[in-house]
């Protein structure tokens, strides 16, 4: 499946890294906003066809799959382009900025009777794999909280992406997205029944921490911080009636654990290929052979309900991008 990659930041590269090691998957195309940037990323990595027009891009009919590594600002009116051109989609996370705008995505993707996916890479790599198997099978019990942190201290650059609230800066849609991601998996993609915040807004004007308790009802309930202006320990637990799993360092966790209190503690530490992002990949490879319009790990119903947790998040402190209509 030959891919063209749009943009080339941080995420595009570790990406590359990723797509190179998918049995099956070519890094074909590189689309940048100038044709010396694209052919000097197409140069460095020995892709194939370079471009800094999105549309000639599209009309290249050897592309197959678009994955989109821009600022989540553009990701609306990119993916759009590329549904009504006929390709399929891995949209890095967050996919858009709100609800409103993955709807509107999420149609045109249906319309075209195109592939569509959020690039949540962690979904598919083998330890949150192994810890919805032990859910799953029931191993733990009822499964009652989750507690899950991604926070990381970044220097303050007004005019960067992180802290540019134009280019959907702030800690919930970038960093927060992760713990409130690996609750929905737990709880079933279904959104949360009450919602309680807290938001620190920094001098830009975009959240710099945020923390939240989610209810999904009876004793269901998770408890998620996130921040780009604080280092904390970044690890995931879930807790059941019986026992309990841990993800530790959990966005990029190579191992989980296993803990029946009395019984036995099981350290599940899989081979891990390349950096985890050809996962993703391989995942919509599968599903675009089987014939399916949307991932049943990461589905475009459960993307949804992320998206809306994370509107009422932001209004709870009348929080709204630019971008985004009273």
């Amino acid at each position: 499946m030959n891919w063209a990659l749009v943009g080339t930041g941080g995420i595009t590269n570790l990406f590359l890294i990723g797509l190179s090691k998918a049995v099956g998957a070519k890094p074909y195309a590189i689309v940048s906003r100038t044709q010396e940037n694209a052919d000097r990323f197409a140069a460095k990595y020995g892709i194939e066809k370079a471009y800094w027009d999105y549309e000639a891009m599209l009309n290249d009919s050897a592309v197959d799959t678009v994955y989109i590594g821009t600022p989540h600002v553009t990701h609306k009116d990119l993916a759009i382009k590329a549904f009504r051109a006929k390709k399929s989609v891995l949209c890095e996370k967050p996919v858009c900025i709100n609800a409103a705008e993955l709807t509107e995505m999420i149609a045109e993707a249906r319309a075209n009777k195109v592939f569509f996916m959020e690039a949540m890479w962690t979904r598919f790599v083998p330890p949150l794999v192994k810890a919805r198997e032990w859910l799953r099978e029931g191993l733990i019990g009822e499964v009652k909280m989750v507690q899950a942190n991604f926070c990381f201290s970044t220097p303050m650059n007004r005019e960067g992406r992180l802290y540019n609230i134009a280019l959907g800066g702030g800690a919930l849609l970038d960093a927060g997205i992760y713990p409130i991601s690996l609750a929905s998996m737990v709880f079933g993609g279904n959104i949360p029944e009450k919602i309680t915040s807290l938001m620190y807004l920094g001098e830009t004007g975009i959240d710099e921490e945020v923390s939240a308790l989610l209810s999904y009802g009876g004793p269901r309930m998770a408890q998620v911080n996130a921040a780009i202006s604080a280092a904390c320990i970044n690890d995931a637990w879930i807790y059941g009636a019986q026992g309990r799993i841990h993800l530790p360092d959990f966005v990029f966790s190579h191992s989980a654990t296993l803990a029946l209190p009395g019984r036995y503690t099981y350290n599940y530490e899989p081979d891990f290929v390349s950096n985890g992002y050809n996962y993703e990949v391989e995942e919509l490879m599968r599903c675009v052979n089987e014939g399916k319009l949307e991932s049943d790990v990461m589905s475009l119903g459960e993307s949804l309900n992320i998206m809306r947790t994370m509107d009422e998040i932001r209004s709870q402190r009348n929080f709204r991008y630019p971008r985004e209509k009273v």
